[in-house]
């Protein structure tokens, strides 16, 4: 086994196989099995660049379920989160929408503060954190530059002017009086200790305020975060992570699908008419530090009837033009379709997941290269598979098999391939095409 292999700490092995067999992606472990989508991540990583010198970006990841798009993102947050920036993510579902009139919109947002991540808490719930390292950061600015020490009124003073100069950046933009006014009540109440003061703040920034008259009594403010506004309060809050040391914000959001299933066709006209304002946002420069990612299947893309091309005003963004055409994609547009991975791409993911599996279980790997060879021809060579095998299936397949072999020490890697559950499309995977794909892998 190699090396890197045996260094695997056995909680992220057991979170990634067990993930990865229930069908979901893990949130850790990530680069340890990441395989394929160079490309996809090279083109999102210079989107990373514009964002952190104060540009903005929007692109959608088209795949169907289990084609890696998940995957993807999650690789893309842990990837940004190491540059410095804060990433918020979420899943759409029925009751998270862009917009709605039971405060979906609302309760997208409620859902993407609640998972604000830093690399120093990459499990979500940073906003507190983000917040009081600001502060404690700007003390130590001005006790540096004018050397006074904390309880002098004089550095209190010093603080305050800083805490001016960010507020002052902040009040100019859209809703941006309001929120600089409740910085700084947060700031006077992490001076004075007042911790009650500090969770009114905070949860005013969640969202979690439904009266705009509970927040005028208790917060002094007129104004409330609801459905049809929250976008403008990501737009403000990736301003402020920059001025709190943050390389910007990253918003991931995934399961666009949902509006896709919106019966109401109103309904998901509107979500996509706010799609297209956050889009627009971000090209025409009326966001800044701020990068949007959301995640598609190419139905909910391209069905004119109820998918995002059913809205015109995206469609005519957004469709492809002449010139892209499989194994020729244009990387730099708005949407970045994910081709399959290739048989050669899973066979390396299986080497890498059966040296995990080893290396969890404490046990000498009895899989060698030509079962992982033969393993990857029976699965490839499935009718249809070109088309229609997702690497989420061949995962949870090799994971069971693996499972087995190690359950069943009696058990050979033959019997397991050679049984009634595989010889269907065995017969398939010995033909001549799926040989000839196959050949710089005989041994």
């Amino acid at each position: 086994m190699p090396e890197e292999n045996r260094k695997i700490p056995k909680r992220i092995s057991q979170t990634v196989l067990n993930s990865l067999k229930g069908g979901v992606v893990p949130r850790i472990g990530l680069p340890y099995i990441a395989v394929g989508r160079k490309n996809e991540i090279e083109a999102l990583l210079h989107d990373v660049d514009i964002v952190a010198e104060g540009g903005a970006s929007f692109r959608f990841i088209v795949g169907r379920y289990g084609s890696g798009k998940s995957f993807l993102l999650q690789t893309i947050r842990n990837y940004v989160m190491d540059r410095g920036f804060i990433v918020a993510d979420c899943d759409l579902s029925p009751e998270r929408r862009l917009q709605g009139t039971r405060g979906q919109g609302l309760a997208t947002y409620r859902e993407l503060i609640g998972n604000l991540s830093t690399k120093t808490k990459p499990e979500g719930g940073a906003l507190t954190l983000v917040l009081d390292r600001w502060i404690s950061t700007v003390q130590s600015e001005a006790s540096q530059e004018t050397g006074l020490l904390p309880g002098d009124p004089a550095l209190t003073r010093a603080v305050d002017q800083k805490i001016v100069a960010v507020t002052a950046s902040v009040s100019e933009l859209v809703h941006g009086f309001e929120f600089a006014r409740l910085l700084t009540l947060y700031y006077h109440a992490y001076v004075e200790g007042d911790d009650q003061t500090k969770a009114k703040v905070v949860r005013w920034f969640r969202g979690e305020y439904s009266l705009k008259r509970e927040a005028k009594e208790e917060l002094g403010v007129n104004i409330i975060i609801s459905d049809d506004d929250w976008y403008d309060y990501l737009k403000l809050f990736a301003v402020f992570f920059r001025l709190a040391g943050y390389a910007g914000m990253m918003i991931m959001i995934d399961e666009l699908v949902n509006i896709y299933k919106i019966p109401n066709s109103i309904t998901r006209q509107y979500n996509y008419e706010k799609m297209l304002t956050m889009y627009n946002d971000t090209l025409q420069g009326k966001a800044g530090y701020l990068g949007i990612i959301m995640g598609a299947t190419p139905q909910a893309l391209e069905d004119k009837r109820r998918g995002i091309y059913s809205y015109e005003a995206l469609r005519s963004r957004l469709a492809e033009g002449r010139f892209s055409r499989p194994g020729a994609r244009d990387l730099l547009a708005p949407v970045i379709r994910l081709e399959p991975l290739t048989a050669e791409e899973m066979l390396v993911l299986c080497e890498k997941l059966a040296a995990m599996h080893a290396g969890l279980y404490g046990y000498e790997r009895k899989i060698g290269t030509e079962d992982l060879v033969l393993f990857i021809r029976i699965e490839y060579g499935r009718i249809g598979a070109d088309q229609n095998i997702t690497p989420r299936e061949v995962i949870r397949d090799f994971i069971e098999l693996l499972d087995l072999l190690y359950q069943n020490p009696s058990l050979q890697v033959e019997e397991l391939l050679d049984s009634d559950e595989f010889s269907y499309a065995k017969s398939e995977a010995v033909s001549d095409e799926t040989d000839s794909r196959f050949a710089e892998f005989t041994i």
